[in-house]
Order: structure tokens, then sequence, then C-alpha cells
């Protein structure tokens, strides 16, 4: 069985060892539906103090921050031993967005849009960058990202974290919004499976605005069918990529062959690193309904893109994300 390589070998080293992960995840105000695997969901989450988060991070940190996927890499190393992947037996639940005021490609370049971004942290005395998206929600503040976005898996929370939706070049057109909170599931927080690498964070309002009310937010799906075709968003940094502008994947969904305990799907794409945690939208455009996160490939030119399959696990995440 083949183990998969991170995306930072091709930003830091161009090294054909490591994990590429690169995708990311979504939610909105669902009931949660029965529960996969053994047990019921349970979801790990750590509030945070982001007071000072959005001035940490001036245009020099965005610039030198590495791309997220590195975390995910660390978390296969220290061992990841997940069992067969457990059926999915969840109900399909749809939950709509809110507006913002066929083809198959390996990647194609994207204006902005208003609800998809980029993230920044810290985590483990290092910064880091990843892609996320605004999600519809109760709270009207949920951001979706990877699981190694804002968790080591396993590990420490991170810190200094905040969204930039529709950054390009540097610029932050409708501000930096930090988070008060990162949730989770458990399964990815105490031991990094990669089935479950998806995570949320809710943050603050910014100048009396909730994040939605600005920005608008994407609905979303859990436990859909199989074999879907998707478009995926974000913003990969490495070669040739640069990190400063939406990049964007479409094609059709299939399981990885590699590693099917992983759960996971795979489309066409050469997105790298830094695009961890762009959504997954069902069809061919940013406004249909997320259904999974950019979350990692195999081998420093990887022609696939995988994202962890949304079923109930990910869904109580994300309910509970988007209901505090």
């Amino acid at each position: 069985m083949r183990t998969p390589k991170t995306l930072v070998t091709s930003f830091l080293s161009l090294s054909a060892a490591a994990l590429l992960a690169v995708t990311a995840a979504g939610g909105a105000t669902a009931s949660p539906a029965a529960a996969q695997g053994k047990g019921s969901p349970q979801v790990a989450s750590q509030a945070v103090d982001g007071s000072r988060a959005a001035d940490y991070w001036t245009p020099e940190r965005m610039k030198a921050a590495l791309p997220g996927d590195v975390l995910a890499d660390r978390a296969l190393a220290r061992g990841n031993k997940s069992p067969a992947a457990a059926v999915e037996k969840g109900a399909s639940t749809q939950i709509s967005g809110k507006a913002a005021k066929g083809k198959t490609t390996l990647h194609a370049s994207e204006s902005p849009v208003s609800h998809i971004g980029k993230v920044f942290f810290t985590m483990g005395g290092s910064n880091y960058v990843c892609s996320g998206n605004s999600v519809s929600s109760t709270n009207k503040s949920t951001v979706s990202t990877a699981g190694h976005c804002v968790n080591e898996g396993p590990g420490a929370f991170a810190t200094n974290f905040v969204f930039v939706p529709a950054y390009l070049n540097g610029s932050a057109p409708y501000g930096k919004w930090a988070a008060k909170a990162l949730y989770t599931p458990t399964q990815w927080s105490s031991a990094g499976d990669m089935q479950y690498d998806t995570g949320f964070a809710v943050v603050s309002p910014l100048n009396g605005q909730n994040l939605s009310d600005v920005v608008g937010a994407s609905g979303v799906q859990f436990n859909a069918a199989r074999g879907l075709t998707y478009k995926s968003y974000g913003y990969p940094a490495a070669s040739p990529f640069d990190g400063q502008s939406l990049v964007s994947c479409t094609g059709p969904a299939s399981n990885d062959p590699n590693n099917p305990q992983f759960n996971s799907q795979g489309i066409p794409c050469d997105m790298t690193g830094g695009s961890s945690g762009g959504p997954w939208f069902i069809g061919t455009s940013s406004s249909g309904y997320q259904n999974s996160i950019n979350s990692y490939g195999y081998g420093t030119r990887s022609t696939v893109m995988y994202g962890p399959y949304w079923g109930s696990v990910i869904q109580q995440t994300y309910t509970t994300a988007a209901a505090s």
C-alpha cells in the first residue's frame, strides 16, 4: 500500500518523499445524521484568543507563511493506522447557502470569489497558510478548511488563525477575520486519521458585522452519493503557482486506489501546497453545495487531488461549530 506524500515536498525540498496534502471542508446548520464508524461522532474544539491575530498577520508574514500541508505529513509520520473505511449510512443532508452582495481541467485561473479565501495560522512556533471557505451557519461566522489547518493531528490546535476572503496579491478586500474557536473530529485531533481531515473555524465579528453577511456563505451537503463531478478551489503556492491568486480544478471524483482506508475521493487536479482546505463544490461552479475540501495527493507532480468523504462524523463537527 502506498503512503501519501505531502505537498510541502514540492514547496520546500522538492523531495518525492511526502504526502501532497492540499485540500479542505465546509459546514452548515444541520441535524446530526446517523454516526459513521464505531460509537457516536465526537468533536474536538478549542477557544482561541484572536484579539491580536489580525495585527499579527502583516503582509511580510503572510508572504513568508509555509503551506499547511506539512502538518498532514507530520501526522502520517507519527503513524496513521486507519482501519478499513466504515460505510456511511447517514441520510443525505443539504443546507442552502447565501448569495454574496463539465469540462475536466487540471487547473484554471480564477477571479476572486468573495466567500473563498486564504487562512493563516501559527502552529508549533511556525507560520502556515491554507485555503478556506465561508459556509452557511446559524452563527453566520463559520469557515471550513482542512483538519491539518486547525490541529496538528494529533496534537495542538492552531493560534493566530485568520481568514482572508477574496485574497488577491496580498490584499484583504474584506479584512482579516480572526478565529475565536476551532473544531475538528476527534479522529483527526487524537490520531491524525486522514479519513476525517476537515476542520472548521468560528470567527469573531469584524466592524460590527458577521462574516456571511459580508461575503456570503456556501451551502453544504453531507452523505452525498460518491462519484459526483466537483469544482475545487484553492491558493496553491508551490511552483508553478505563487499563492497570490485563486485557482480551480474541475472533474469527476473516483476512489483512492492507493489507500482505500481513507475513504476519500480524487478529482483531476495539479494544485500544490497552500491549497489545503480549499472547498469542493458539487457541480462546476462556486455556487454549488460544498461537499469536501482539498486534502492530499501523491508525489511532487500529482495530477489528482483527494478530499475526505463528508459523512456523519464531519457533519457532527460542522453542526457543533455552526451552532456555537
